[in-house]
């Protein structure tokens, strides 16, 4: 078997590897294919194809293509614990509805639900993407991808003109655009001119008016079927995305921040492996699993309130020398430490009332350590023991890692959520870790260059506790 080429450290080049896989990466399936693949070239393999293991091994373990997990194997006993890296890879968007195009007067729309915490009035008038897959019933699966080349067209959801909007701007932000009305336009057809002086004109059965109504889903579909082989009902097994069309781009004059779509929770995700593939083995095993769902309440068998992670991790112990014993999962998930790697609420010095100044999390002020997320009395949340904060500290200040304390904003004010309590449940210690983000959950979200540069270093240090 020839061995893979030894490639340049993610990190050398940070900011632009991080844009690429924003550009790259701007669904869940789309990001764990570009992790494999890199994975891969640095000496990880698909633990299926490994019949033993052991110090020093690489091995990841991949669920339906959305959600990963990735160990290093220490020289330690695996029951001591790990060092563990979590974050996600989904972000909130559109989803195409399982019956999805229509034609209403002249105007094709593909139909669409929202997924996760979005305002619905950020996404009409954007250029937007399709990203996805679709399932035929021969068992092939064809990867979509329209909008991102700059020969492609682009998609909209369309608004009302100012003009005519009276009673729209006397409704609420949550109410100016609903649901069910952020349908994404697909196509127009020009009307079919009508010769009302011609009597034939006049007796034109229902059977044709109908089928001259579904011209312009006919076109679409005709188009789909040409350039992806693929009909409307192959459309009831696919799964297509709809992002803001563009790539991330540096912002501000200075260029001091990036501006890209995904960057909730793709930010943490792309630091956290790139820390794992630049950091060499030690005593203990290290690991970054990357899971789905996250924004929809971590639910289903891609997301981390699944056993997708224990299952993940049962693979990797029954491979190794002593081979596998329920007393070994547990002890080595209650022992390992986590961070969760995931963003945070960048303080908004246009919105300042929103936030407790003296702990809120500031753009370039580096790693955000969050001890506790949740709502109101800490609802929900996973709140971190003040032990394992001071290792964490320690383990910054060592290695000189800029990071700050904060809260998601104050209290009452709301509140949120990720993964870390769900590791939690498994007794190990767990705090949350991330990127402060400004523009949390809109198409477009803003990050630092320097908080991105912290956060890697933080993560490169953090596998090194012991």
């Amino acid at each position: 078997m020839k061995k893979s080429k030894k490639t340049a450290l993610l990190g050398e080049n940070l900011i632009e590897n991080y844009k690429n896989f924003l550009n790259n990466g701007k669904t869940e399936r789309e990001c764990v294919s570009q992790i494999i693949k890199t994975a891969e070239s640095y000496g990880y393999k698909n633990i299926f194809d490994c019949k033993s293991i052991k110090a020093g091994d690489k091995v990841y373990v991949q669920k339906m293509n959305k959600a990963i997990a990735l160990f290093q194997i220490g020289s330690d006993s695996i029951e001591n614990g790990m060092n563990i890296l979590g974050a996600h890879v989904d972000s909130p968007r559109l989803d195409a509805k399982q019956n999805p195009i229509y034609e209403k007067d002249f105007v094709t729309y593909l139909n669409t639900h929202y997924y996760g915490g979005i305002k619905k009035y950020q996404w009409v008038t954007l250029p937007l993407a399709i990203h996805g897959v679709v399932c035929k019933t021969d068992g092939t699966s064809i990867s979509v991808n329209i909008g991102e080349d700059e020969i492609d067209p682009v998609f909209c959801i369309s608004d009302i003109l100012p003009h005519l909007a009276q009673e729209q701007m006397k409704k609420t932000g949550s109410e100016i655009i609903k649901g069910e009305d952020l349908d994404v336009i697909l196509g127009a057809v020009i009307p079919s001119k009508k010769d009302e002086s011609k009597d034939d004109e006049k007796k034109k059965d229902k059977k044709k008016k109908k089928e001259e109504k579904l011209t312009g889903k006919k076109i679409i579909l005709n188009l789909l079927q040409k350039k992806y082989n693929i009909d409307e009902k192959d459309l009831e097994s696919a799964e297509l995305e709809i992002v803001p069309a563009g790539k991330a781009r540096d912002c501000g004059l200075d260029r001091s921040l990036i501006l890209g779509y995904g960057q909730d929770d793709r930010s943490c995700a792309y630091t956290s492996f790139a820390a794992l593939m630049d950091s060499p083995a030690t005593n203990r095993t290290s690991c970054c699993i990357c899971v789905d769902k996250e924004e929809i309440g971590s639910v289903g068998a891609t997301g981390m309130g699944s056993h997708i992670f224990e299952n993940a991790l049962a693979e990797v112990i029954a491979r190794l020398p002593n081979g596998y014993s329920d007393l070994t999962l547990r002890r080595c998930l209650a022992n390992s430490n986590m961070l969760s790697s995931d963003v945070n609420a960048a303080y908004d010095p246009l919105n300042n009332s929103l936030y407790d100044k003296e702990n809120a999390s500031f753009l370039s002020g580096g790693l955000v350590f969050n001890k506790y997320t949740g709502s109101r009395g800490k609802s929900g949340a996973s709140d971190a023991n003040p032990e394992f904060i001071a290792k964490l500290r320690n383990c910054m200040n060592t290695a000189g890692v800029t990071y700050q304390m904060a809260e998601l904003g104050r209290v009452d004010q709301g509140g949120g959520g990720t993964i870390a309590y769900l590791a939690a449940k498994y007794g190990m210690n767990v705090i949350d870790a991330g990127v402060p983000v400004l523009s949390m959950h809109a198409p477009w979200e803003i990050t630092s260059r320097e908080d991105l540069v912290q956060a890697y270093n933080g993560y490169k240090a953090f596998l090194t506790i012991k």
